[in-house]
């Protein structure tokens, strides 16, 4: 058994609930306003599932296959949203054919459907999006769990899985829970050496890696005066390891600078809270009081101060990502490193986040002062963060500016990777061991950045008219599977417990990614095979001995992290029908709902203690049980147990009816029979 925690306190700065929802007068926050323009059904009552126009989407590549091979399935024209745009930023090397292939079928699927393609080396999708087609006010959904970041700049912007960003672009609403909205005020300013990631590591210090769950985390106050739209997407992007639906912060003058910035001052709208405007809970943040921060191995909520764990050696250390993706934080480090050699033993690893940073860096003359102290320069994505190259050596430290820490996520099973702020990270490059980098014994240096980024959009190819569009043949290589198909939810079921795992575990465990992995995105049967593989090995094997059916059993907030739904997929290959866990982390429950996973909780504690890998559970009637509550009886060694489900009676049916696609399909020969009839 497996379990997986952080170790978040809280501080005397704790947060409070106050009256839910609805400020006095009509007063809206952020987050109801952009809720409201954009509410289609339901109402904006806590725990109450809405329905939300969606104007944009972002895929990238490591989850855009599927979603591509699902609008086939779906047999889509053309997308329905403002704009949807598929980038290629995760899955860049090319070790053998499958990943260049699969860009190719990618780049074919961009032009078949009308998305917008982002070519391989443009750079990472959440800073890219942000700086070319984040627009403040809109709506987005992205099969990207870090999605979230473009909130630093005013937009609704949600990780979810592939199948629901697929459903966007074919005019559907995305459905979710309605969140609580968490107001987090900030005062004070940011004391040298101290920077944006070590905000969000004191959130995560606070509140641990479930803390946000159910939440959408909305940033305000007057210390938000001195955070630049940059600074906030680093705070941002990492809501995703709170939990959090999303986060949001006003769309003020910092996002209208940034907007100049990168040539779009026409995008800007001014969206700020109402004056008496409340939130549903409330913490605060004095800036000034904050101290460099590190996540220890192996959670992003294992946070503690940089002094307390001061002289540990260190052996890599990476700067990049979409957590530290803006050129600020690339020329810090410079800044630390100029007329200076990194230490000996460790690699500096340098993965600019876009064609336009690595312009910027070069203008600068921040690239030759990363170069001259012995930093290794790599191409523009996501590389060490999703295990794409720069694994570390068995049990070395590695600092990254990254956002997440799991076990075996950077391509190294016993890995030892630490999150942490790139004036961290600079401080380690230099002196070979974790350092306080107030103790570095030289002047801070804030970087002078041009008031202007460049402006390259050559890698940028935009839509085909719909006439040359409908002509694109889907280009798919020998990698390139298609979309399995699910038989419908068995109305009793007996069946074995392979799998019992403890609390948080990330899906990173559950289908892990690296070089190894992820080029099998496209390829279910063979991707299978890896299904549980940091946790147990033996699993794909004993889940095929075990039969049509079988379920796992996990603690709280299963399935945290990543967004992609190879994790639902593969072992539902498998045969995986239920999953009985403490608590779900949200993208991944939904994901079970959307391929015909049912999704359970336990109402007892004792019960997760008494039920053994190897168990035989035993449901019956679970069509009438769905269709009738929360409840749902289960039998497990001649006694009955009582677990309860949150579905919601729409996702009920698409459970019982093997998952979203064929409820939908459903759905529309329905309508097609009503029609005929009338």
């Amino acid at each position: 058994m497996v379990s997986r925690t952080g170790t978040g306190t809280h501080t005397e700065e704790t947060e409070q609930a106050v009256t839910p929802t609805a400020s006095k007068d009509g007063a809206q926050n952020v987050a109801q306003k952009l809720i409201s323009e954009h509410l289609l059904d339901g109402k904006m009552t806590v725990g109450t599932e809405i329905a939300l126009r969606i104007d944009q989407t972002l895929t990238q590549d490591a989850t855009g296959t599927m979603v591509m091979l699902e609008l086939e399935a779906l047999e889509l024209d053309q997308v329905k949203t403002e704009l949807s745009v598929q980038y290629v930023d995760h899955n860049l090397l090319q070790t053998d054919e499958k990943n260049p292939e699969d860009h190719l079928f990618l780049q074919s699927a961009a032009q078949r459907f009308g998305l917008w393609f982002s070519k391989p080396g443009n750079g990472v999708s959440h800073p890219v999006h942000q700086a070319r087609f984040g627009r403040p006010g809109a709506t987005m959904v992205g099969s990207d769990s870090h999605t979230c970041a473009a909130g630093a700049i005013g937009m609704l912007a949600i990780g979810v899985g592939g199948l629901e960003v697929a459903m966007a672009m074919a005019g559907d609403p995305l459905y979710i829970q309605m969140p609580q909205i968490w107001g987090i005020e900030l005062t004070g300013e940011l004391p040298d050496w101290v920077s944006a990631k070590d905000i969000i590591l004191e959130m995560l210090r606070r509140h641990d890696v479930n803390g946000g769950v159910g939440r959408i985390v909305e940033y305000h106050g007057p210390g938000l005066a001195s955070l630049t739209a940059m600074d906030r997407h680093v705070i941002a992007n990492m809501g995703a390891e709170l939990g959090a639906t999303t986060s949001i912060f006003p769309s003020d003058g910092a996002v209208l600078e940034y907007l100049k910035s990168v040539g779009r001052v026409e995008d800007f709208r001014e969206i700020l809270a109402d004056k008496g405007a409340t939130y549903d809970v409330e913490d605060s943040i004095d800036l000034s009081r904050l101290e460099p921060l590190i996540a220890k191995p192996s959670s992003p909520g294992n946070v503690v101060p940089v002094r307390e764990v001061a002289g540990e050696e260190v052996y890599q250390v990476v700067v990049g990502s979409s957590a530290n993706p803006g050129l600020r934080d690339f020329a810090v480090v410079a800044e630390t490193l100029r007329g200076r050699q990194s230490s000996p033993q460790v690699s500096v690893d340098i993965n600019p986040t876009s064609r336009e940073i690595l312009e910027d860096l070069t203008r600068g003359g921040w690239l030759f002062e990363l170069i001259s102290s012995g930093a290794r320069i790599h191409q523009s994505g996501c590389m060490g963060c999703i295990g794409m190259g720069q694994a570390p050596a068995t049990g070395r430290n590695s600092l990254r500016t990254v956002p997440r820490n799991f076990p075996g996520r950077s391509g190294t099973k016993e890995d030892a990777v630490w999150l942490c702020s790139p004036e961290t990270a600079a401080a380690a490059a230099l002196t070979g061991v974790i350092t306080d980098p107030r103790e570095l014994g030289f002047d801070y240096v804030r970087p002078m950045l041009p008031k202007t980024g460049s402006i390259n959009t050559a890698m940028l190819l935009p839509p085909l008219p719909p006439a040359e569009a409908a002509k694109v043949k889907l280009v798919k290589g020998s990698n390139i599977s298609s979309l399995p198909s699910f038989d419908p939810l068995p109305d009793d079921l007996e069946m074995p417990v392979v799998l019992k795992m403890g609390d948080n575990v990330s899906t990173d465990e559950i289908l892990p990614a690296g070089a190894r992995v992820l080029p099998f995105r496209s390829n279910i049967p063979k991707i299978a095979e890896f299904a549980f593989s940091q946790l147990d090995d033996s699993y794909p094997d004993r889940a095929r001995d075990a039969g049509p059916s079988h379920l796992v059993i996990a603690g709280e907030n299963y399935g945290q992290g990543s967004s992609r739904e190879h994790a639902v997929i593969a072992p539902r290959y498998l045969g995986l029908r239920v999953v009985i866990a403490k608590s779900f982390a949200r993208i991944h429950w939904q994901n079970l709902a959307n391929f015909g996973v049912l999704a359970l909780e336990f109402t007892s504690p004792e019960d997760y203690e008494a039920i053994s890998q190897g168990d035989t559970v035993g449901f019956s009637g679970l069509r009438e049980a769905l269709e009738h509550g929360p409840e749902v009886e289960a039998t497990l060694g001649g006694r009955s147990i009582i677990l309860r489900h949150r579905l919601s009676p729409r996702q009920a049916a698409m459970v019982l009816a093997g998952g979203r696609i064929p409820y939908r399909i459903a759905l529309a020969k329905n309508e097609q029979a009503k029609n005929k009839q009338g």
